[in-house]
Formats: C-alpha cells, sequence, structure tokens
C-alpha cells in the first residue's frame, strides 16, 4: 500500500505550476537528457558537448531530491557535480514546460521515430546516424522494410548475420510493446501516488493487479484509492481532481468513481475511487489473476454466495439477515470461504486454492529474512562505489555479510579482472573486511566469466582464493541449444565455481534467454553443491519464478543477490523477493538467509587441501 502525508496543495491541479513542480520527476528528466545526447551524436556533435548531457544525465538520475524543487535556487543546481550554468537552464526549462528548445530542434531534424530506433539491440547512434544519412530511415517499420529489401546490405557493417539480428530485434521489441518492468511501473504508482494524496480526504493509494502480484513485467496500472472523499455523496470533486491531473497524456475515460488515461509512455492507469466498506473486495477483484477469480468464484457459488468486486454476498439471504457476508477486508473473504488468506504473489491459480483451503500455504519468504548479498561490483571494474562504500551501504540496509564480485577479464568492457589484479583485489577486500571490525563481513569473490567452451576466465589458483566464485555467462548467447548445455555443464564441474549466476542470460524486454537445457543444468547443479542464482535486478529477475520452483523441486540451492553497481542498487532486493515468493519460497529454500558462516557452508564444499 502506497501513502505518505499530504503535502500542503501549492496551486489547482490544472496548474501549469504544478505540473512542473510534480510531474518532471528526476528519472524523466534524466531520460530525456540522454535522449538528447544520443540525438546530438546523431548529428556528428561535439563530443564535448555530447558527453556533457550524459554526465548530466547520470547526475540528475543520482540525486536523491527532486532537482524540480529547486528551478528557483539555482545556486544548489549549479552545487550538483555535473551540473553547469547551461544544464541548470535546461533543467529549469524541462520541468517549467517539459521539453527543451534543443531536444525540439533535434526532434524537429530527425523525426521521433529514431528514438524508437536506439531501444533496439545493438543500435547505437552512430548506427542510426548511418541509417539516415545512407538511406533515411527514421523509424522502426522503414529498418524493417529496408532490411526485408535488401537495402542494408549495400552499407558498411551490414553482413547478413547484422541483418538478421536487427530483424530478431525488432520482432522482439514488438512482441514486448506495451510492457513495463515491474520497478518501472512502481516508480510510475509511487509518483502518481504523490499527486493523489495532495488532494484532502484520499488517505491511501494500493496498486493492484498485475503490479500487487508480482509479475515481472505488467501491461497497465490499477490503483484503488480510499478515503473520506471518495465516499458515493462526495465522489465527484475527487474524480474531477484525478482526471485533470497534470501527467495525464490522453483522458480515456471519466466515470462516477473511476478515471483511465494514459501516461507519455503510454502506459494505461485505471484509478478506482472506492468507499472504505467495500474495498477489500475491490482489492480482491482487480488484484487478480483473472483464473484465480473465477476459480474463487466457482467456490463461492458452492457455497452459496456471489462474489464480486462490492462484496462477498449470500445469494438467498433468510429474512431479515444481511446479504453481505464480507466486503471490507480480503482477510474477511477469504476467511469466509474458509481459506487462509492468499498472499497475492501466489494468485495465479498454481494450486494455492486448495492448499488455503487445507491450511498448508506456505510461510512465504520476506525482507527481512535475507542476511547477506553475495553478487555486486565496485569501481575496480563496472561499478560505481568503493568496497568500503558497499560495505557501509549494506551495513545501512541490515545486512551481517556481503561478497564482493567483480567481473574477469573476458568481460573486457567493463575492465575486468585478470589473474594478478584479482589477487590484489582479494587483498583488498580481506583489508576492508578488517576494517569493519566484525560489523558486517566481507567475502572475497568474483563473477568469473563462462567462455563459449565452458572453462573459466581465471585460473583455478585465482579462484581457490576466493570465498564466493559466481559463474556467469556474458557472451555468445546464439549458439545452439546443444553447445550452450554442454557449455553451463562443463563450468559447473569446475570444483571452484558456487554459485552459477543468472542462469538463462535473459533481459527483460530486450534479450530472450539463450537456448539450452534447463533441467539438466539443473540437476546437476543440485548433484554438486552448485547454487543457482535468482538475480534481483529488475531487468533480469533470473531465475523467473517457474524455473524457480523446478529448482527447489530438483533439490537445488537458491541464492538471491542484487548484482549491484551502485549502493543504491542493493535496494533491488526486494523486487527479487517478490519473484521468491510467486516461486512459493521459504527462507528455508535460500541459503541467503543463514549467517555467514552457515552460508558458507551451504555452499559447494572448497577441493580438499585449498585454503583461502
Amino acid at each position: 500500500m502506497l501513502t505518505q502525508t499530504p503535502a500542503p496543495r501549492v496551486a489547482g491541479p490544472s496548474s501549469r505550476t504544478s505540473y512542473s513542480c510534480v510531474c518532471m520527476d528526476n528519472i524523466t528528466m534524466a531520460k530525456l537528457l540522454d535522449e538528447t545526447a544520443a540525438l546530438l551524436e546523431i548529428d556528428a556533435a561535439d563530443p564535448f558537448r555530447v558527453r556533457s548531457y550524459r554526465r548530466a544525465a547520470e547526475a540528475v538520475e543520482q540525486q536523491t531530491t527532486p532537482l524540480a524543487t529547486l528551478v528557483d535556487e539555482p545556486k544548489q543546481l549549479l552545487a550538483i557535480a555535473g551540473i553547469g550554468k547551461g544544464m541548470a537552464a535546461n533543467i529549469v526549462e524541462l520541468v517549467r514546460t517539459g521539453s527543451m528548445p534543443l531536444r525540439d530542434e533535434m526532434l524537429t531534424k530527425y523525426k521521433p521515430g529514431m528514438l524508437q530506433l536506439l531501444r533496439l539491440p545493438s543500435m547505437g547512434p552512430k548506427t542510426v546516424a548511418l541509417l539516415w544519412s545512407a538511406l533515411e530511415i527514421s523509424n522502426i517499420d522503414e529498418l524493417e522494410a529496408a532490411a526485408k529489401a535488401g537495402h542494408l546490405a549495400t552499407l558498411p557493417r551490414f553482413g547478413q548475420k547484422q541483418i538478421d539480428k536487427i530483424l530478431k530485434g525488432i520482432e522482439d521489441h514488438r512482441k514486448n510493446s506495451g510492457r513495463y518492468r515491474i520497478d518501472d511501473a512502481k516508480e510510475t504508482a509511487e509518483r502518481i501516488a504523490a499527486l493523489l494524496l495532495v488532494f484532502p480526504g484520499i488517505e491511501t493509494v494500493t496498486p493492484a493487479g498485475s503490479l500487487r502480484r508480482g509479475r515481472e513485467t505488467v501491461g497497465d496500472l490499477d490503483l484503488l484509492v480510499t478515503g473520506p472523499a471518495c465516499e458515493p455523496d462526495v465522489v465527484s470533486a475527487a474524480v474531477e481532481y484525478v482526471a485533470t491531473l497534470p501527467l495525464i497524456d490522453n483522458l480515456l475515460a471519466r466515470g462516477q468513481n473511476k478515471v483511465s488515461f494514459t501516461l507519455r509512455n503510454n502506459l494505461q492507469v485505471d484509478v478506482r475511487l472506492l468507499p472504505r466498506a467495500s474495498y477489500g473486495a475491490a482489492l480482491q477483484y482487480f488484484t487478480g489473476s483473472k483464473m484465480h477469480n473465477v476459480s474463487l468464484r466457482q467456490r463461492a457459488l458452492k457455497r452459496g454466495y456471489t462474489l464480486s468486486e462490492y462484496a462477498l454476498a449470500r445469494m438467498n439471504p433468510a429474512e431479515g439477515e444481511s446479504a453481505i457476508v464480507a466486503a471490507a477486508t480480503e482477510e474477511e473473504i477469504y476467511a469466509a470461504m474458509g481459506m487462509q488468506w492468499i498472499a497475492p504473489e501466489l494468485r495465479e491459480n498454481g494450486g494455492e486454492l486448495e492448499a488455503a483451503e487445507a491450511g498448508t500455504l506456505p510461510q512465504l519468504i520476506t525482507l527481512e529474512d535475507i542476511r547477506g548479498d553475495v553478487h555486486m561490483h565496485t569501481v575496480a571494474t563496472d561499478g560505481s562505489n568503493t568496497i568500503r562504500e558497499m560495505a557501509e551501504a549494506a551495513l545501512l540496509r541490515g545486512l551481517k555479510y556481503i561478497a564482493i564480485t567483480d567481473h574477469s577479464k573476458n568481460l573486457a568492457m567493463t575492465n575486468g579482472l585478470d589473474d594478478a589484479r584479482a589477487m590484489d583485489h582479494v587483498r583488498a577486500i580481506r583489508a576492508v573486511d578488517a576494517e569493519m571490525q566484525g560489523r558486517i563481513r566481507v567475502f572475497a569473490g568474483i563473477e568469473v566469466d563462462i567462455l563459449q567452451d565452458g572453462s573459466l576466465d581465471l585460473l583455478d589458483e585465482t579462484l581457490a582464493q576466493m570465498d564466493v566464485v559466481i559463474g556467469s555467462v556474458h557472451s555468445h548467447f546464439q549458439i545452439p541449444a546443444s553447445e550452450m548445455t554442454a557449455r553451463l555443464l562443463r563450468a559447473v564441474e569446475n570444483p571452484y565455481l558456487r554459485i552459477l549466476g543468472h542462469p538463462s542470460g535473459r533481459i527483460l524486454l530486450r534479450r530472450d534467454p539463450y537456448e539450452f537445457d534447463l533441467d539438466a543444468v539443473l540437476k546437476r547443479c543440485a548433484e554438486l553443491g552448485v547454487a543457482v542464482e535468482h538475480n534481483a535486478a529488475p531487468p533480469r529477475a533470473d531465475l523467473n519464478d517457474l524455473n524457480l520452483r523446478k529448482a527447489k523441486a530438483l533439490g537445488c540451492k537458491i541464492s538471491i543477490n542484487s548484482d549491484a553497481h551502485t549502493t543504491g542498487e542493493l535496494d533491488r532486493m526486494p523486487f527479487g523477493i517478490t519473484q521468491l515468493r510467486r516461486a512459493w519460497l521459504t527462507p528455508e529454500d535460500v541459503i541467503n538467509t543463514l549467517d555467514a558462516d552457515a552460508f558458507l557452508a551451504a555452499l559447494r564444499p572448497r577441493p580438499v587441501g585449498v585454503k583461502a
């Protein structure tokens, strides 16, 4: 549930001031600055100018204070590293108008569709610039037509393999169009909730639908709103307020207690304003899933009830007996049906109703159960913070231990560690561990690359010095399934590999999992004691919930990790916990719930005679 103390209203809902100060959040601002940088690069602008916009985008994204609140305090904007006078003026313009002249100029010159091209895999600004200058391609449809007509083959660096990759990228883009990652949907829900809670008499805003169930992507956003302002006799004023929210791009419908609209990114939002008396029934109904609700309604009918978004009601109440059985809370509704309350993450008609009737629902894992996070990166490779900074940040989040697992040398773009640097890094990690004086344990680790033949790209002698060795695939995703399976099986045979990282290699909405025999790999991991990772980073969410259930059934040890590259990304863990809950996992199923020594003992044993 999203709640907060309402802030004072400084302007009405239709005020331009209200729009700018609330609607232009830091993430949106950073995105617009980064898009401007990309358009400048397409335009072959001065590299220094391009970098200035990229630096500004990074700086804006990392700020915790909403920069929209600082537009009247230019000195505070200028105090931010990466923000000069010109960029501060751009930020003010973005906040006040939602755009800026340079970006508008670039979009007029190159057409908005070119930004869509940049969302395709392997489609950077230089490639987009080439397509424009040579063939005047400015959108995805034109690119697809040119590829199929053979026109791309006339361009440099466009062999058949590259053209096939482009066509596959277009296919994937269209398949995923209209889907939004859970972290993006959650951020949007919080932003809308902040606006809604400004209205006097709106007290709570609760996401329902796929977001509440924790689906890794959502197609739309359902928000249920309650409070005195939502009662039937007064709700019209609140409906009018919602219908004039400044972030609305297109108002789709406005009813007695519902407002539907789309945002700039085409995400549809349905806001329902509900009386408290029927809130529980509405929450249950609009949370779904569809099949869960169908099965629940069938059970209600067998008991002589009907179940709707308004109430669980008797079909034939006795004289003087209320028709309403339960409506105010979900707990009352499930209890009246003879069931335990079912956590939203389980409501997929996957056996949860039967378990709730039998009283055998699992005690699902929670964030509070997690004691350690053993996959993260530092400035030694592609991270943004030092070992000590990551340790201190983890300590603030209540963790008892972490492992620093920077990249190995095969991932050259990340400044990956060779054997000599890896050994120096181990010593640096152990020094920080000593400095922390037992407040938090800091394990030495590595995320070692699994090469195409299944070997690991650091020497066994180096890996032997690590507490935690994660093996991950970062290249050659397109090899045949049989080769990928053999690659992974060879990797887990290495006696020093203790965790298989993000096992399917997928990037949500961007890259499908590579093809391999997952069952064979999971079975071998279980036999060898190699833990399999759930990577909590929302772009990965890998293993997914269904494969996590499979991993548990096959006897695999499971580790959840943030894969953080900044201190802020340690906060990815709740997204991963949601997926573990969707997989019916309990604290006993996840080794990060153990204390530090027990965690190390739960990992694959070191080869005999090896000392760290």
